[in-house]
Order: structure tokens, then sequence, then C-alpha cells
């Protein structure tokens, strides 16, 4: 049986629509903090189980059977609030048996400080667990950046960034959704690790793509970080070269390229189209 964590979110949502047109529904079974969230999957003969990362007892019941278990990582960013609960869910697999674990790490986890530090010390406690599993090194979501938002900076007249010019390697959540299913059910994936991030791009090249796309010209200013706001975090993530890398596992679970271009990610993943 293939359980799964994290199906309220966007990732995981996708995991399991996928995991449908794979495996009967009856192998399959979500975990959710408010099982009311996932109720329709239900209704597609999955089992849906309530579990709480700060609840062992739960986790627990909810493992139950697992043959392997997606553990995607608490949505709760807050410092020192992810450690005990994945240490939880470790714990709970390790207790349950388990028979593999597909973590959704991050980029850069070896020792990054910062905020994947958290993933870090989650990949050492599932090495020191003894339970077999597999680390997914997601990069960012690209809907980070290009989202329907893009209509505003048409509006706006302008893309401004904070980005020091560096590319990314950004992927979209549908891509790194099938990655996720593709190693929750093939063979062969034990002990690996996977860096899973998409074809280099970059912020001027979106502005440049979004004028195309809309006949408008959008061009791109530099500006100071502070000027971003919230997004802000993200821009000065890629100005410290933490996404200039690509990496070919992800074509390979996907076994076919990744979406890379951005007119591919506006017209059709997300169903923004702005011309």
């Amino acid at each position: 049986m293939v359980v799964l964590t994290g199906v309220t979110g966007k990732l995981g949502r996708v995991v399991v629509e996928d995991l449908l047109t794979r495996v009967p529904a009856a192998e399959l079974a979500v975990v959710a903090r408010d099982s009311r969230k996932a109720a329709d999957l239900a209704e597609h003969g999955v089992e849906v189980r309530s579990g709480d990362y700060a609840d062992p007892a739960s986790l627990r019941t909810a493992f139950a059977g697992a043959d392997v278990l997606l553990f995607v990582s608490s949505s709760d960013t807050n410092p020192g609030v992810r450690p005990p609960q994945h240490a939880n869910v470790i714990a709970a697999a390790k207790a349950t048996g388990v028979g593999r674990i597909v973590y959704t790490s991050i980029i850069g986890a070896q020792g990054r400080a910062g905020f994947p530090a958290d993933h870090t010390v989650t990949e050492a406690l599932l090495r020191d667990s003894g339970v077999p599993h597999t680390l997914l090194r997601n990069t960012f979501y690209a809907e980070a950046l290009v989202n329907p938002g893009l209509r505003d900076i048409v509006a706006a007249g302008e893309l401004c960034g904070a980005d020091g010019g560096q590319p990314v390697n950004f992927a979209t959540i549908r891509d790194l959704s099938l990655a996720a299913s593709a190693v929750l059910t093939g063979d062969g994936h034990t002990g690996a690790v996977y860096e899973l991030r998409g074809k280099l791009w970059t912020v001027p090249e979106l502005a440049a793509t979004v004028g195309e796309l809309s006949g408008i010209a959008v061009p791109y200013r530099a500006v100071p970080v502070e000027d971003l706001g919230p997004i802000g975090f993200v821009h000065r993530l890629i100005a410290s070269g933490m996404f200039a890398e690509p990496c070919g596992d992800l074509e390979k679970l996907l076994g076919r390229p990744a979406t890379w271009s951005v007119p591919d990610f506006i017209d059709t993943d997300l169903d923004c189209q702005i011309g």
C-alpha cells in the first residue's frame, strides 16, 4: 500500500491524482490533519485517514500497512517547529514497519544554513532511523514567479527584480509531483538522492516573454530587494546562486524533458494566458 501525507497541499494533491492512474485506488491511503479536506478522494475509493505531525499516536495509526510512505515536509516553517514534527513522522514510520519513506526535501539541503536547515536535520534523522528512504530535493516551484499575477505586471509596465541576473532552475508543481509519483511506484529508488531541478531560465527572460505574449513591452528593472515585499525572499535566494545549477534527475524520473520554457509555463501549466 502507498500512504501519502500532504494531499491537501498543491504537490501532494497532484501526486495522488497521478497515482490513481497508476495503481488501484484500494492500494492508496491518504493522511490529512483535517480528513474532511480529502473527502473527495474517498469517493474515488481512496482510504482517508486522520493524522497530525504533532500527534505521534495518530501517525502510528495512519501509517499502518504502508509499503511506501510519501512524507511531505510540514507546511509550518516557523523556527523550531519542523524538526520535532518530522521526528514524529519518522519514528511512527519506523514503529509501524513502513517499508520505505519518500521525503520531499529541498535543493541544497546538504548542510546549507538558513531555512533549508530543517531539511538537513530531517535527512539526518532519516539516515539514523535505519528506515529505507528516498530523498527528493525539490527546487522551488516555478509558480512562485510565473503565475496569474503576471497580468498585473503587464498593467504596471515593468517587471522588477533583485535576482542579480542569476539563472533559476525552478520547476512546475506538476513536474515535481509526477517525479514523486514515479519514485513511489517504481523500483530501484531505495537510498537514492534526487536533485530535482528544471532547465535554467532568468527573470529578465520572463519579462521579455511576458512582453512578447501580451504584445506590450514589459522591461525588466533591477531594484533593491527590500522594494519587492514578500517575494523579495525568493529573489534574495536567486541572487545567492542557490538555483544556478541544472541537473538531469527530474527529466530522468519524468521520462521526458521537464517543462522548462517560460512560454510553456505561462500558456500550458498555469492557464494564465496574458495575451
